[in-house]
C-alpha cells in the first residue's frame, strides 16, 4: 500500500513522540528501536522508512525536545515584561510540579550524563538545547540591565538545570522541595527579581 507525503510525516511524528517519551522517562540508555516502534503502535521493519539508525532517532529526538524547551520559554516568558517574565519561567523551572513531570518537562537534566557516551550529532543537539535556552534568557537580562547578561544567563541555566536535577533525583520530599525553593530564591535575588519570587 502506498502512503501519501502527510501520512508518513504523522508516522514519523508518532516514534519521534514515543522516542522523547521514552528518553524523558527512562533516559537515552533505555532507547531502543523494538520499543520505541512498539510504543507507537508501528512494526519493527517500518523504523528504516524513517531513521536510518538508532543514533539518528535519538538525533532526531533530541533535537524534538530542543523545540520543546523553546516553546516552553515562550510560554511563560513573550508578552510579559521581563522581569516578571523571568520570574514566571523560574517559578515554572524550580516547581515541584516540573520535577515530577519529567516526561513534560526540559530534557536537559534528563540528557546530561549521557552526552558524553552520545553520538556527535546528540551532542549537538545537546548543546543547541543548553546554549539556545542561555540565549532566549540573556535579552531578557539585558533589558534588566544587567551588562554581564550572557555570562550570567549561561549560570542562571547552569544552576537551574543542576537544582532540578538534583531534586529529581531524590524525588518528591521536603528536602527535594528545599532545593527547588533555595535555588529559585537563590537565583531571583542574583538577577534581582523584585516581583514575588513564587507564585505557585
Amino acid at each position: 500500500m502506498r502512503y501519501d507525503a502527510d501520512h508518513k510525516a504523522r508516522t514519523r511524528e508518532r516514534v519521534l513522540k514515543a522516542a522523547c517519551d521514552t528518553i524523558r522517562r527512562d533516559g537515552l540508555d533505555a532507547l531502543g528501536v523494538a520499543g520505541v516502534m512498539k510504543a507507537a503502535g508501528l512494526t519493527h521493519g517500518g523504523f528504516y522508512a524513517h531513521f536510518a539508525s538508532r543514533d539518528d532517532l535519538a538525533a532526531a529526538a533530541i533535537g524534538e525536545m530542543v523545540e520543546g524547551v523553546r516553546r516552553q520559554v515562550a510560554r511563560h516568558v513573550d508578552d510579559l515584561p521581563p522581569e516578571e517574565g523571568l520570574a514566571r519561567y523560574l517559578d515554572f523551572y524550580l516547581s515541584a510540579a516540573h520535577r515530577d513531570a519529567r516526561e513534560h518537562g526540559c530534557p536537559l537534566p534528563v540528557l546530561a550524563g549521557d552526552m558524553p557516551r552520545m553520538e556527535p550529532l546528540s551532542r549537538e543537539r545537546f548543546k543547541a538545547a543548553a546554549t539556545g535556552l542561555a540565549a532566549r534568557l540573556q535579552p531578557l537580562l539585558e533589558a534588566m540591565g544587567h551588562a554581564d547578561a550572557g555570562a550570567l544567563a549561561v549560570s542562571v541555566v547552569s544552576e537551574a538545570v543542576g537544582a532540578l536535577s538534583l531534586a529529581r533525583a531524590m524525588g518528591a520530599c521536603a528536602e527535594s522541595d528545599a532545593i527547588l525553593a533555595t535555588s529559585r530564591a537563590a537565583i531571583g535575588r542574583r538577577i534581582g527579581l523584585t516581583v514575588p519570587e513564587t507564585r505557585q
